[in-house]
């Protein structure tokens, strides 16, 4: 998604494992160097992490460029743009408080931390009295994605409002899996996960709300760009 800037939050850097004080460490790296070592790590994911449980901010800089962006979306859909910010700023408190104990790679980071998010979006839900997720049924299976593959594409051309509020028009459980899959950049087993529902079971959540996205999206190739049909 394009054309419009992410709000980015204030978070504590990562706890160091070893630090006995209970505090946040110090940050290890200073001036231009850590900008270089940050762009470096964004450009690696993994190598983000590590460092970041290691307690190195740049690691947890790079960590936090990468996926809060793509969380904030997520929680906007779920819970409002008015409440998105607190949540995920909760979200990165549990992060960096647990995150010497997380074990997987930079993919299965952002599940996890997409869950995190799940879990204090719903929390807000419930809180407000808002709708309850409706799931689709275990037995549903998949579908042909030509039109689904073409609207994901043009959701990350689209401008970032304009792709949420579109999104967010679609039946909950549909928009959930779309942001999960096509935003966050979740498999299917992982968003599942998320959502406690079954591999299948959201990808074809993903691909109905696709298709009904791709029916509202032309696309101009003379101007190079997507506009609402």
């Amino acid at each position: 998604m394009r054309g419009a800037s992410v709000p980015t939050l204030a978070v504590p850097g990562p706890r160091s494992p070893v630090a006995e004080s209970g505090g946040f460490p110090a940050c290890t790296t200073t001036g231009d160097l850590t900008g270089d070592l940050t762009a470096d790590l964004t450009a690696d994911l993994t190598a983000a992490l590590r460092a970041a449980q290691r307690g190195d901010e740049a690691g947890f800089v790079a960590l936090y460029r990468d996926v809060q962006p793509r969380l904030l979306r997520y929680a906007t859909v779920l819970v409002g743009r008015d409440a998105a910010e607190d949540v995920t700023a909760e979200a990165w408190l549990q992060i960096s408080r647990d995150l010497h104990k997380f074990v997987g790679d930079g993919d299965r980071f952002r599940g996890w931390a997409a869950t995190i998010v799940h879990h204090r979006a719903m929390d807000a839900c419930r809180a407000g009295a808002r709708r309850p997720t409706t799931g689709l049924s275990d037995d549903e299976r998949d579908e042909p994605v030509g039109a689904a593959d073409t609207a994901a594409v043009a959701l990350d051309a689209l401008s970032t409002d304009l792709a949420l509020t579109l999104v967010a028009a679609l039946p909950r459980e549909q928009a959930q899996a779309v942001l999960l899959r096509a935003v966050v950049g979740l498999d299917a087993r992982t968003a599942g996960q998320v959502l406690g529902k079954r591999p299948g079971t959201v990808r074809v959540a993903a691909h109905r709300g696709l298709k009904k996205l791709a029916r509202q999206l032309r696309y101009h190739p003379e101007e190079g760009r997507w506009t609402l049909a």
